[in-house]
């Protein structure tokens, strides 16, 4: 599989060693070498900070507090091992000619490596190591598709400005939400839950943002906002809430059923060599749920009672109440 440095040019070739001096080949031999596979069709270049400047639809807003982008700065000054990405500004223009007054005297926009920009500018570093690579912003799709390939595995790349960037890259697609997810290797409903993510309130987003909400709440919410759009952020945290507690309700039951099982698994082994095992059907065990209740709250069918069964035990134990549950039958 590609991975995304490789394909963002930042891979092994980004990865800074001696460079050759510019100019060391001619515009033929140059031609000829990137020809023959002896060089990528794309060199690194130092390029001055006052040359360039963040593109204007990275969907990351946050770039870490003052002090890690100091000690990024630093180390940057000590040695730069990955080149930054960029695209020029008569490509980036061709995608959003209006933005032009925006872009200054800018001759590069960035396409990976905002972060490290900032950080060298916060140190007072004046060149960067970048690689120039026009050929991601072919349509307006790839540009933004390859700036959240940029940000996606980053840690502090946060829900929401993952959902904001799946918007963009949904507007830039025609809204064919087939296409977006063809783009990021998903299937289109993980789209349309990134798209809902941005219908909470923003106290509800804000949670998301500092991770003081799982996404998986989160897109529960956004299906009741869907269902009822007059709900409150108070409304869904009481519902998150529910959520929890009924989470952990079943997840007790869940483990006084395997309890039972186990135990009756180890009855069964008991007493294997004197008689068949007396069926236990549906009477309580003293003190606690029957095993019809213990089972309902595994599943609504047999299918994903077994499925939870198979979860939540090890293959040893999994295989041994198979056999008591034959022995049983």
């Amino acid at each position: 599989m590609t991975s995304t440095a490789d394909r963002l040019g930042t891979g092994a070739f980004g990865s800074l060693g001696p460079r050759a001096p510019r100019g060391s080949r001619s515009e033929r031999g140059q031609a000829k070498a990137v020809t023959e596979g002896l060089i990528p069709a794309y060199e690194l270049r130092r390029l001055e900070l006052a040359k360039v400047v963040p593109a204007a639809t990275n969907p990351r807003l946050d770039f870490g507090s003052h002090d890690s982008q100091v000690a990024l700065g630093n180390s940057l000054a000590q040695r730069q091992l990955t080149a930054c990405v960029a695209v020029t500004r008569e490509a980036y223009l061709r995608l959003w000619p209006l933005i032009a007054p925006q872009l200054g005297a800018a001759e590069y926009v960035i396409l990976n490596g905002e972060r490290r920009y900032r950080a060298a500018l916060l140190v007072g570093l004046a060149q960067l190591d970048f690689v120039v690579r026009d050929d991601l912003a072919a349509s307006r799709a790839d540009f933004i598709d390859n700036l959240l390939l940029e940000n996606e595995d980053r840690e502090d790349f946060n829900v929401i400005e993952r959902a904001r960037g799946v918007k963009h890259l949904l507007d830039e697609c025609e809204g064919n939400a087939a296409e977006v997810a063809r783009r990021r290797g998903r299937d289109r409903s993980w789209v349309g839950n990134q798209i809902a993510l941005l219908t909470l309130p923003e106290e509800i987003q804000l949670m998301l943002i500092e991770g003081r909400m799982a996404e998986r709440y989160a897109r529960r919410l956004a299906r009741a906002v869907k269902e009822d759009d007059s709900l409150t952020a108070r409304d869904l945290l009481a519902l998150e809430a529910r959520l929890k507690g009924d989470e952990k309700a079943r997840r007790e039951n869940e483990r006084a059923l395997l309890g039972v099982a186990k135990e009756r698994m180890l009855s069964a082994d008991n007493t294997a060599g004197s008689g068949p095992v007396p069926r236990q059907g549906n009477s309580p065990t003293p003190g606690g749920p029957s095993a019809a209740e213990l089972l309902a709250t595994l599943g609504a069918t047999p299918a994903e009672q077994a499925a939870t069964l198979r979860q939540g035990l090890d293959d040893q134990t999994f295989t041994a109440l198979l056999d008591a549950l034959c022995a049983l039958a």
